[in-house]
């Protein structure tokens, strides 16, 4: 009977640790994922930038990252805002 008993305490066990796993990884997950949903080209190519500089730009005001790939990304979508959302086109009036 002890060997049964062992394996059962092992199941029990691992079934705990699987649950506790599982819980953690959904309740991150929203935390994960606290950054809006993209809502356009402009946004999508925005952010990747931010990405990508976030690292490398220069941090004279020493802000957190978050707060760095924040102003990179506003820098981002002010020149894109600028040119306008059809830059080439000619104004039309009958």
């Amino acid at each position: 009977m002890p060997v049964v008993r062992a394996a059962s305490i092992k199941v029990v066990t691992l079934r705990n640790s699987l649950l506790a796993i599982v819980l953690i990884v959904a309740s991150a997950g929203p935390t994960l994922a606290s950054e809006p949903p993209v809502q356009g080209p402009a946004d999508a190519a925005c952010r990747e930038q931010a990405r990508s500089q976030v690292f490398m730009a220069p941090n004279p005001n020493r802000l957190s990252l978050w707060d760095l790939g924040s102003q990179i990304w506003h820098t981002c979508m002010a020149s894109y805002h600028a040119s306008g959302p059809n830059p080439g086109r000619q104004e039309q009036r009958f």
